[in-house]
């Protein structure tokens, strides 16, 4: 019989704790937004979002970083160069024979990054050349 009412004590108790943890939490989530906007760090974690940046705060490998991991320069970056750079790289870092797997994964990310660099850059230059063919072919019909 002694357990009846100390039960009930015990889930006031708890009932308590669960209505001031219910009042204060959006208080202090309010407070945080507040001092953050003064802060400036809510557009810093926009901006790091905007970069491609993930809620772990790991951002994107740049396009210098990545041609710096594959040792290329702008102008040498080509589909077989880039191709051919992270072939060597990538067997160089093998994990069977005693190398990183960190390496390796910086490697594929510069490829990958690379390999979308690259493309853009052709389209790019894809689109400049029929442009000029269009004017060069608007000037005969004149």
């Amino acid at each position: 019989m002694a357990l009846g009412p100390l039960g009930r004590v015990i889930a006031q108790g708890i009932l308590l704790g669960v209505s001031i943890l219910a009042r204060a939490l959006p208080a202090a989530y309010a407070s945080a937004l507040a001092n953050a906007r003064k802060t400036g760090a809510d557009k810093a974690a926009e901006e790091a979002a905007r970069k491609g940046a993930s809620f772990l705060g790991k951002a994107r490998m740049s396009k210098d970083e990545a041609l710096q991991v594959l040792n290329l320069s702008e102008g040498e970056a080509t589909v077989e160069a880039v191709q051919k750079q992270y072939e060597r790289y990538f067997e160089a870092n093998k994990v069977e024979n005693g190398g990183s797997f960190y390496l390796q994964s910086k490697i594929y990310r510069a490829k990958e990054l690379l390999d979308e660099y690259v493309a853009e850059k052709n389209k790019e230059q894809q689109d400049a050349w029929r442009k000029e063919q269009e004017k060069g072919g608007k000037g005969d019909e004149k």
